[in-house]
């Protein structure tokens, strides 16, 4: 059989025997959106179960804006939000948009019209108490302390992809809002209810605590984005915090899937602009692939990114072993500790390739083998067992039915 996996803005062709392919069981793609911008506009005049956004807006509101920066195409989602907001009266300059760290340049921004340069642009920092509003005590006693901008503002909407994730399980929505816009102390305690099972049915604790959050922050408006294949986008849903349920919903529609029990190879691609894929993302796809490989077997992460490295991936390098960076990390809990767990992990259960631009040094470093070129992954199937092709594996929850 001939096959095909694409990686960054390549793609691999490969030949393989029939016998030895696993395939994953999953409903079939919907048609990517055509028109962003279109979808986006549709979700904000007809949202789930709420009225329209602008209804809820008045001239003297200031409007809070919580941007995931990961978004593909974001200035293209983010400006018809823009101008819904400003057709409601309220002007550019009592916008605010909100970055949740980490935070890039922000050169997004000389993206959006002209009109709305001078909207405020803002990188949450958990680490300066002047810019942290106390908000309320939850149920369970915890006193919160939140982004003042967000607490303040007479309106909060919430711009981001739908995921999974180690800590929240469905990423994105209010956990936009909760922990990433909360306290540094805050922050490392939820770094370290990391879990690496599949998300699903009953909420896991700090999702359920994302809530209570978003619900005493008053009624944030989500726009939520399900990605689909590289970059293109498969649905944009907007309403009230009732509508991340069918946020969840779509993205399981679209990127979960089970094959019928662990294979020995995975071949892993992470498809798309390689200029957007980070750490986090190549940790994802092969957090996805330890779900669904053996005990011992192989993992083939095929990409075109140069992540840069933050401090955890700096402890995995200075590790000995996968066991030993997982200690380190559990003890000193730093900012991007998930991601690296999740890569630690999966170099504890399988052997690791990687393709990418890191150089041979710090690839080896991270327990993988680098590949020099993508060809390399045909010797690498003719060893024993089934294998599996996970397309974009850092959108995918692939999980193991034996």
């Amino acid at each position: 059989m001939h096959l095909a996996i694409d990686y960054g803005r390549a793609q691999l062709q490969l030949d393989v025997p029939d016998a030895r392919l696993a395939t994953l069981s999953r409903p079939a793609p919907v048609a990517p959106v055509s028109d962003p911008a279109a979808a986006v506009r549709q979700a904000l005049e007809h949202p789930f179960d709420f009225p329209a956004l602008r209804r809820a807006l008045t001239p003297d509101d200031h409007v809070a804006i919580v941007v995931d920066e990961h978004l593909p195409r974001l200035a293209e989602l983010l400006t018809p939000i823009l101008e819904h907001i400003a057709a409601a009266r309220v002007t550019p300059e009592a916008i605010t948009l909100l970055c949740p760290p980490p935070s890039g340049t922000q050169d997004w921004v000389n993206d959006l019209p002209d009109e709305f340069q001078d909207v405020r642009i803002e990188v949450h920092d958990p680490t300066d108490r002047r810019k942290l509003s106390y908000l309320a005590t939850t149920k369970h006693g915890r006193r919160l302390y939140l982004n003042r901008t967000a607490v303040d503002a007479d309106q909060l909407v919430v711009l981001t992809k739908r995921s999974y994730d180690p800590l929240l399980g469905y990423a994105g929505a209010e956990g936009a809002i909760y922990p990433a816009l909360s306290d540094t102390a805050t922050r490392q305690e939820a770094a370290s209810k990391m879990s690496l099972a599949p998300p699903g049915g009953t909420a896991w604790p700090l999702r359920q605590e994302a809530a209570e959050v978003a619900w005493l922050l008053g009624a944030p408006f989500l726009v939520q984005v399900i990605e689909g294949a590289g970059e293109e986008i498969a649905h944009v849903v907007g309403g009230s915090l009732g509508s991340s349920t069918e946020g969840q919903r779509l993205l399981d529609a679209r990127w979960r899937a089970t094959v019928a029990g662990p294979v020995g190879t995975v071949v892993a691609g992470v498809s798309g602009d390689p200029a957007r894929h980070g750490f986090t993302d190549l940790a994802q796809a092969l957090a996805s692939a330890a779900r669904v490989v053996r005990d011992n077997g192989r993992i083939i992460l095929l990409t075109e990114a140069t992540p840069q490295l933050g401090a955890a991936a700096e402890l995995l390098r200075q590790a000995e072993t996968p066991a030993q960076a997982l200690e380190w990390l559990r003890q000193q809990k730093p900012a991007d500790m998930a991601a690296a767990c999740q890569w630690a992990s999966a170099a504890q259960k399988a052997h690791i390739y990687l393709l990418s631009g890191l150089d041979d040094e710090t690839a080896e470093e991270l327990f993988t083998t680098p590949l020099d070129h993508a060809g390399q992954t045909q010797r690498l199937l003719a060893a024993d067992g089934a294998f599996l092709f996970l397309a974009d594996a850092h959108k995918a929850l692939a999980v193991a039915a034996g």
